[in-house]
């Protein structure tokens, strides 16, 4: 990210983890929509994401950014087999709750609430943390999220099992390592480059 400005904006961070939209602040000036080269579109893969100040950051290197945006598409959007999209999103919201990603946590649990049609454990997941109750299936989910979060070493096979006895087979399993190990590269990633903003 070469000839990144840093800024220096006043945000009010939002104090509480929430299924709200809430906005996100680079602490580096994002590109602007004007100095967009033919390489740079392509690597936001979809114009829309010209109007996030974190694609508009990310794509000053527009190659690491397509990759990025494709890894993110084929995880949580391909329906061939594994998890449905709600425990999909499910993943990624318990890796940023413990991660301590408002941002992302609130665009994940808003996911895993639209898909699932199940607020209330979603709010209960927010509000008390990784160790909240929802459930066998979404519990052993995302037990092993946050155990590949912690450290990859200690994801074990007892969250295999685990998962096996929730009824999550091969492809499930491994939709669930997906989605976590990206989210907790994209948390670390979100975190050092901006902060959540409620303003």
């Amino acid at each position: 990210m070469t000839d990144a400005v840093v800024t220096h904006r006043r945000v009010k961070s939002p104090p509480v983890f929430t299924q709200d939209e809430i906005g996100w602040a680079p602490w580096l000036e994002p590109l602007a929509v004007n100095d967009l080269t033919p390489r740079h579109w392509a690597g936001l893969v979809d114009e829309a994401r010209s109007k996030s100040d974190y694609f508009m950051l990310l794509v000053r290197d527009p190659g690491v950014l397509e990759a990025r945006t494709l890894t993110d598409k084929d995880i949580f959007y391909n329906p061939d087999g594994g998890l449905p999209r709600a425990e999909r999103e499910l993943a990624a919201l318990a890796v940023s709750r413990f991660n301590g990603c408002i941002f992302c946590a609130s665009v994940h649990a808003r996911f895993a609430s639209t898909y699932s049609k199940r607020r209330d454990e979603i709010e209960r997941l927010l509000g008390e943390g990784v160790g909240a109750d929802i459930g066998e299936r979404w519990n052993a989910i995302v037990a092993a999220s946050v155990a590949l979060t912690t450290t990859p070493r200690t994801f074990s096979s007892e969250h295999v099992g685990r998962l096996r006895d929730a009824g999550l087979d091969d492809l499930a399993i491994a939709d669930v390592i997906q989605s976590a190990a990206f989210f907790n590269w994209a948390n670390r990633l979100m975190l050092s480059l901006g902060e959540p903003d409620a303003s």
